[in-house]
């Protein structure tokens, strides 16, 4: 393993501890709302960018947008509409960024146990007492 500090190589430690500390940095939870919110304001910001860039232009040609109007509420291609474009698509990739965080933190939460479990079973029974 490089050392950044030196540059030398360097032995990987067997201390316990670091390793722990290690593997608890690589198997940590997602935050749901963070990731929530990251996605909902990418996927917000870049809808109200199209809906501006498109009104800004002013050609018939180009993204059919007004179809997003089939899926939120309200919207159009207008300036106006940009604002509340910006809200649903909030909504929308906040949802999904939540959901995808639940589900890496479950599935990696079954893992760990399913690990754990086997790992437990290997040892003769009576070591258990």
């Amino acid at each position: 393993m490089l050392n950044l500090d030196t540059g030398s190589e360097t032995p990987p430690t067997t201390d316990p501890r670091a390793v722990e500390a290690l593997v608890a940095y690589a198997f940590a939870p997602v935050h749901k709302a963070a990731l929530g919110v990251a996605f909902g304001l990418t996927a917000g910001v870049l809808t109200a960018l199209v809906t501006l860039a498109h009104v800004l232009l002013e050609h018939g040609g180009g993204l059919p947008l007004g179809l997003l109007g089939q899926f939120f509420y309200g919207y159009e291609v207008s300036v106006p509409g940009a604002a509340i474009g910006f809200f649903w698509a909030f909504v929308t990739g906040f949802v999904a960024g939540w959901f995808l965080a639940f589900l890496k933190n479950l599935c990696t939460a079954l893992w760990v146990f399913l690990v754990r479990t086997k790992a437990d079973l290997t040892q003769p029974f009576l070591d258990h007492l």
